[in-house]
This record gives structure tokens, sequence and C-alpha cells, in this order.
């Protein structure tokens, strides 16, 4: 069963990128990520926040853009990125499949 809500802890592991990284992005990218608030004022992100999140992790550390640029991609809704991202997150997949069956032989 799939989560609605994800910790700002779980989504840094998710993206294999820091909590102060994922504060940042949602802070600067406010627009794009809105995360809700538990009474404790703690982020609740949902799984369309993650994906932009994602997203924003691909074209800053795999197209090297600026968060100007990726303000500006996001903006343009451009939706290469986001194929790009879900096609390598499908080929992670596949290749951990594809060990655990080349460890099981």
């Amino acid at each position: 069963m799939e989560k609605l809500f994800y910790s700002i802890s779980e989504v840094s592991e998710i993206l294999g990128i820091s909590v102060s990284k994922v504060r940042f992005w949602a802070n600067t990218f406010s627009k794009k990520i809105k995360p809700t608030r538990t009474a404790k004022g703690n982020r609740q992100f949902t799984k369309e926040d993650i994906e932009t999140l994602r997203n924003i992790k691909f074209l800053v550390e795999e197209r090297g853009l600026t968060l100007d640029g990726v303000e500006r991609e996001l903006r343009s809704g451009d939706s290469t990125a986001d194929k790009t991202v879900k096609a390598l997150e499908t080929l992670k997949t596949i290749r951990g499949q594809l060990m655990e069956i080349k460890a099981s032989l």
C-alpha cells in the first residue's frame, strides 16, 4: 500500500540527497512543491512533490542547470526531463532485478 504523505527524511532517503537540500529546494520552488504541515509543523510531501524534486535533482545534477535554469525549465512545462527521469528510474529497477537474478544463479 502506498503512502499519501512522506516525511522530509523519507524524501531525503528516496532521492539520495540531504534533508537540508530537500528543505532548500522546497523553499526555492515553493510554487511547484507545496508540502503540507503536521500539527508540529513538520513537512509532509506528496508523491507529486517527490516527482518534482526528482526532476529538480536531474536538472541540477545531470544536466548541470542553475536554479534559475531549473525554474525556467519547470515553468515551460517541458516534460522531457520528466520522461527522462522516469526512464532512468525504470532502468535502475530493471538493473536491480537483473542483479538479483544473477545472484540467485
